[in-house]
């Protein structure tokens, strides 16, 4: 299922490169191409084309149903907090904010070694005296690294 995805994901960077930062493609087309169902592309869309990643992905469903997805870039440091800050959230898993770290090691925020070193504070293992409430505790902590980052 990661191979698909990885191949949805690539295959659609690949036309967003050809078209300047916006594409507008049906969904049927796609799951096609790829042999899959509509529901695979939807799931590459919501996980991997994200605002806090810079993308605007608008979705039309039915027979002439499209997708456009748009690439934002994401300058201004202000905006920048306030995407992740509110992809945040009051609650977070530890997926998520992988994904939140790997995409501020890819836009120069951070960089790796200090990736591998917030995930270490961000995991399961370290909230481990708090298991009730350890997603709260991690937006908690990854909310007061992101205002140092973006202070």
């Amino acid at each position: 299922m990661a191979k698909l995805s990885n191949s949805i994901e690539d295959f659609i960077m690949s036309l967003l490169e050809e078209t300047d930062g916006t594409l507008e493609i049906q969904r049927a087309l796609i799951a096609d191409r790829f042999n899959c169902a509509p529901s695979q592309i939807n799931y590459v869309l919501t996980t991997r084309f994200t605002p806090y990643k810079g993308y605007y992905v608008e979705s039309r469903r039915g027979g002439g149903g499209f997708i456009r997805i748009v690439r934002v870039e994401l300058k201004n440091k202000n905006s920048l907090n306030k995407l992740f800050y509110d992809e945040v959230g009051n609650s977070i898993t530890k997926d998520k904010a992988d994904q939140i770290l790997k995409e501020l090691v890819r836009l120069e925020y951070i960089t790796e070694r200090e990736e591998g070193i917030i995930k270490v504070a961000l995991s399961d293992r370290a909230l481990g005296d708090c298991p009730d409430i350890k997603n709260e505790v991690r937006a908690s902590i990854l909310k007061n690294i992101l205002l140092v980052i973006f202070g």
